[in-house]
């Protein structure tokens, strides 16, 4: 699809479904900008670009109940294990000069929690970026987001597609996949993704996340530590 005039945008984002992409190409920087700007006060709405391709995606509640999963089991994970951790939703990543920008389904400084230190505003630009990305993927029509956190150097993407977790680690040629977090070691993509699964189907969110905060625990990997 071409270029779309900046104020077709706002009608554009009114009929999509959620979790049903609309891709555009050809799009300018300038032109991906002023529609962030136009869209700063409104939920529910991703953004991702791409060197002039763009997709815009509103979210459904399935969508954004497993990204708000996460980052709970995560939260409560440091709490049980006493590491710092932040964590800024899905706060707009960019880069002017990689032309490339990002909401993610979630993001959390970890190690890199002291470089930040109390601020509230960051600009990634200039700012380190979080060490996990989350990306939950429930539409086969989305774009690739892994060349997009590359440029962002993002360390590691966690992506669930309705049924599966995958890590993604970045190295210098870009991302591979692994099944264990450098981030949080106690974390495998087999529990993760039994996690999701397990939290598409319960009626009592705050029992299953005891429930799998006691298995992180209990495992071999974390009583070896």
């Amino acid at each position: 699809m071409g270029v779309v005039a900046a104020n077709n945008y706002q009608e554009i984002i009114e009929d999509l479904t959620p979790g049903d992409p609309a891709i555009f190409h050809n799009v300018s920087w300038q032109e991906y900008e002023q529609l962030l700007d136009e869209l700063v006060d409104r939920s529910g709405v991703r953004l991702s670009y791409d060197e002039g391709t763009l997709e815009i995606m509103t979210i459904s509640t399935e969508h954004d109940f497993y990204g708000e999963m996460l980052q709970n089991l995560v939260r409560l994970l440091s709490l049980r294990l006493k590491f710092k951790f932040r964590s800024f939703g899905h706060a707009t990543m960019k880069k002017s000069k990689a032309h490339r920008g990002k909401e993610p389904d979630g993001c959390f400084f970890i190690k890199s929690c002291d470089l930040i230190g109390p601020r509230k505003r960051l600009d990634f630009e200039n700012d380190p970026p979080p060490d996990i990305a989350v990306e939950i993927d429930l539409s086969t029509k989305s774009i690739s987001k892994l060349p997009i956190y590359s440029a962002l150097q993002v360390p590691e993407v966690w992506i669930y597609n309705g049924s599966a977790v995958a890590i993604h680690r970045l190295g210098d040629q870009g991302y591979t996949s692994v099944d264990r977090s450098e981030e949080l070691p106690v974390l495998t993509t087999q529990l993760l993704t039994n996690f999701l699964n397990d939290a598409g189907e319960t009626d009592d969110d705050n029992q299953l996340l005891q429930d799998y905060i006691e298995i992180i625990l209990q495992a071999p990997h974390h009583r070896r530590q």
